[in-house]
């Protein structure tokens, strides 16, 4: 008994320890590459969208809306034109999306690289 009672001396001790203040979360969250790419596809039209993705795999009209989705060997972007509220002028992005092709999201901004380079 005498030989155990360092070691439970020596266990109890260890266990005894202060816990740490947690950590506060950064006020603002930094912005990931794909939403600094997603920002800039906001506003494209579809010839400047051709311009910078090259020709799309897929365009379908819905409504007034069109969605062309241009795709890479490992990932597909889709972008998502709607016409101003107004009804007027040329038709926009207002949203994208990239994906693989399993479905799966992944970073927009390796996926627009991605199918630039099969431009």
């Amino acid at each position: 008994m005498r030989r155990l009672f360092p070691v439970v001396s020596l266990l109890a001790a260890a266990c005894a320890t202060t816990p740490q203040q947690p950590q506060s979360p950064p006020a603002t969250a930094p912005l990931t590459p794909s939403e600094h790419v997603h920002s800039g596809l906001i506003g494209l039209t579809a010839s400047e969208l051709v311009a910078h993705l090259g020709a799309p795999a897929l365009q379908v009209r819905e409504g007034s809306g069109l969605k062309m989705q241009f795709r890479s060997k490992y990932c597909v972007v889709d972008a998502y034109l709607y016409p101003p509220a107004n009804g007027q002028g040329l038709t926009r992005v207002t949203h994208s999306d990239a994906r693989l092709p399993s479905g799966a999201d992944t970073d927009q901004a390796a996926c627009i690289s991605a199918v630039e380079a099969t431009k």
